[in-house]
């Protein structure tokens, strides 16, 4: 049996922008990607705390220790500048590694650099 389970998780980063115009995804800093194991194109989980809003989407890389987070396309309506958000990858695994696997968690500073 193959079960979902949380394979990254980049914990209580800042939104640094929303950019309706750009044709959908989120912009996140690359040293934040690496730290948390997140590659370009991956399905992406965002839950916001400030409203509850939860979404899907892909990452895609931004400049490095830039601290950018920024929602893109539709996605920016779920957001405001300054929200504090929760962006969660799951991988697909089988249940023996999913009980021994270790998911990449990311807690970065207030201006969503590593330190």
């Amino acid at each position: 049996m193959q079960i979902h389970v949380v394979k990254s998780k980049i914990h209580r980063v800042k939104v640094t922008g929303a950019d309706l115009n750009y044709i959908g995804s989120i912009t996140i800093d690359e040293d934040l990607m690496d730290a948390a194991n997140i590659i370009e194109g991956e399905k992406v989980q965002i839950v916001n705390n400030n409203n509850g809003e939860r979404l899907e989407t892909y990452a895609i890389p931004g400049p490095r220790k830039s601290g950018e987070i920024t929602l893109n396309g539709a996605a920016a309506r779920k957001v405001a500048p300054g929200d504090i958000l929760i962006l969660i990858t799951y991988a697909i695994m089988e249940m023996e590694a999913a009980k021994s696997f270790k998911p990449a968690l990311v807690f970065p500073n207030d201006d969503n650099l590593l330190t």
